[in-house]
């Protein structure tokens, strides 16, 4: 079994879904978890905010917080991730989960920050975690590792003891 249908079965088997935002990625992660048959009854969307701008408007990062630090940073990357439980909510009901890509796959250095750098983010409820990458490859590898390092740490969460 895959990483991804590992994910998806244990999100429904506790009653969980997952929104999505992207940067980096560029829905590769969203497409990663539907291609599970059922991912339909946890996968709530997912969103690709590639541009800095859409960060703020479409997942609500603050625009002060992406004019001070980028949109490659850990606090953005958070962001991300709560923006998506928000903006994909399902009748009034924000997802459980959410998870957020965002870096720099090359290949040239974005705000300072080398190919390679990469955030992601997990919220769900008051919790939040934040891993930084540094990924090495071309632009496919770094982008691939991406969503490779998104789903162990979903996994991992799952998992887990949680607060």
């Amino acid at each position: 079994m895959t990483t991804a249908a590992e994910v998806v079965h244990e999100l429904d088997r506790q009653g969980l879904t997952v929104a999505v935002a992207e940067s980096l990625t560029g829905g590769l992660l969203a497409a990663e978890l539907i291609s599970v048959p059922g991912a339909s009854a946890v996968v709530a969307g997912g969103v690709v905010a590639y541009q800095t701008p859409l960060k703020a408007t479409l997942l609500g990062v603050p625009a002060a917080l992406l004019a001070a630090r980028g949109a490659v940073d850990p606090d953005v990357a958070v962001a991300m991730a709560a923006g998506a439980r928000r903006a994909l909510a399902v009748e009034g009901q924000a997802a459980d989960v959410g998870i957020a890509t965002t870096g720099v796959a090359g290949p040239d250095a974005q705000d300072g920050h080398a190919p390679g750098t990469v955030y992601v983010a997990l919220s769900a409820g008051g919790e939040a975690r934040v891993t930084r990458l540094a990924l090495e490859g071309d632009r496919a590898a770094i982008r691939s590792a991406t969503v490779s390092e998104s789903l162990s740490m979903l996994h991992d969460w799952l998992a887990g003891p949680r607060e």
